[in-house]
């Protein structure tokens, strides 16, 4: 029974590890952090990327993986009473569509939306839809709450000295974005986050990005961050 306890502690302590690192680590790092064998520290990947808890990067570097965002499911109820007033609010001020967007793997996945009311033109921003990380307003405003890299792209460093990333066109045509990381919050144990909006050309962009940043800090003290 010791032994089955130890294992399990030694899983929950590996996904906390590798949650605190967002550039990823080995599993040579990880068997350091751990103090044991890495063999044992293979085994211990194995059982969690089995259960899609942790994932393999290209680079061969662990990182969280999309079935953590899925056990998150069960946060929702709470993290929508938590966020969806504001969202709402968001778009009225806004305009435009408001989301909030979660990392899972190397993508951005859109997991709560809020629409303003009137207007014609809408954007396809839904649930459940997804792009890369390395495009889009909200995939730029997860890596730019990151720790700084020295692969991060302009756009990446850009979006962390300005404190949100603005996009035009890049995943849909006329669509313009703006969204901010939400840095700190405890949505979800090791679930990066960010707040956004998406709107059709006609989006005012310096407002729109006071908005997005003073709702990712509400978003963050709300959520414990």
């Amino acid at each position: 029974m010791s032994s089955t306890l130890q294992t399990l502690d030694r899983g929950l302590t590996a996904l906390e590890i590798i949650a605190e690192r967002a550039e990823g680590l080995s599993v040579a790092e990880l068997a350091e952090r751990l103090e044991v064998h890495r063999a044992i520290a293979y085994r211990i990947v194995t059982t969690l990327e089995q259960h899609d808890l942790v994932a393999r990067g290209a680079d061969g570097r662990l990182r969280l993986g999309a079935g953590v965002a899925l056990l998150a499911g069960h946060f929702e109820p709470q993290l929508r009473r938590v966020a969806q007033p504001l969202l709402e609010d968001l778009a009225g001020q806004t305009g435009a569509t408001a989301f909030i967007s979660v990392a899972q793997g190397e993508e951005a996945v859109v997991i709560l939306v809020a629409e303003p009311e009137g207007g014609l033109l809408r954007v396809g921003y839904r649930v459940g839809s997804r792009h890369p990380l390395s495009l889009g307003a909200a995939g730029i405003a997860i890596l730019a709450g990151r720790p700084p890299h020295p692969a991060d792209s302009d756009a990446v460093r850009e979006a962390r000295g300005l404190g949100y990333s603005l996009t035009r066109g890049q995943l849909q045509r006329g669509a313009v974005g703006v969204a901010s990381p939400i840095v700190g919050a405890d949505l979800h144990r090791g679930v990066e986050a960010c707040v956004g909006v998406v709107a059709m050309e006609d989006l005012e962009t310096r407002e729109a990005a006071q908005a997005v940043m003073t709702c990712a800090r509400q978003l963050a003290e709300l959520a414990g961050g």
